[in-house]
């Protein structure tokens, strides 16, 4: 499922990545990305260390 891998790459890096790096990586659509990163931070998987950046917890 595209959420998990989004999760992945986040934990894999390990440094806080903008939507646009993840949407290239993952050769995924931006929007999908920013709707999956949405539903990510409501389940308090991920947070946004700044604005528009984003990392998995406990990373």
């Amino acid at each position: 499922m595209e959420k998990e891998k989004v999760l992945e790459l986040l934990k894999k890096e390990g440094k806080p990545m903008k939507t646009g790096e993840i949407a290239e990586k993952l050769s995924f659509d931006s929007k999908t990305v920013s709707k999956i990163i949405k539903e990510l931070k409501e389940e308090g998987k991920i947070e946004s260390p700044k604005r528009c950046y984003y990392k998995a917890k406990g990373v």
